[in-house]
């Protein structure tokens, strides 16, 4: 079989573009368990948290890769979607703002003098002209650079 064919059968998991690397979710694992930061959390939330969950999405996040184990990548597909639902908690409770349903009249509008005197020549200012195309590029990514002190 063609890799072609292969990547043609490879299972397919809603919403698998949520997964991370499994790096991360080992990095997340370490940091979470690290002395400094369970030193934080107990200065924080006077007790340490519970890390387990980055393990369990460590393991499943190697499950789906190495043997395309399709319930290990809806397992960790919903601790993502938990893990989002999570952080976005506060945004969706505050009802201190009234959220806009359009942008400002003048969102748009022409800076004021003293503010279009400072963008002039400001790296924004540079990067921008490169991009639309008004100089040059003043820096290649491609090369490399070495600065040695």
């Amino acid at each position: 079989m063609s890799s072609e064919e292969l990547e043609n059968k490879k299972p397919t998991v809603k919403d698998e573009w949520m997964i991370r690397q499994c790096a991360r979710y080992d990095e997340e694992y370490s940091e979470c368990t690290s002395f400094k930061v369970r030193f934080h959390q107990l200065f924080i939330f006077g007790k340490t948290l519970d890390c387990s969950q980055w393990k369990k999405d460590s393991v499943n996040c190697y499950k789906w890769v190495d043997d395309k184990d399709v319930r290990a990548a809806n397992e960790l597909v919903a601790s993502e979607v938990e893990r989002r639902k999570q952080r976005l908690l506060p945004h969706y409770q505050n009802n201190v703002w009234t959220k806009r349903k359009e942008p400002p009249e003048n969102w748009n509008c022409p800076l004021p003098d003293h503010l279009r005197e400072e963008y002039e020549g400001s790296y924004l200012d540079i990067k921008s002209k490169e991009m639309k195309g008004e100089i040059p590029a003043s820096f290649d990514p491609t090369l490399k650079h070495c600065t040695i002190l």
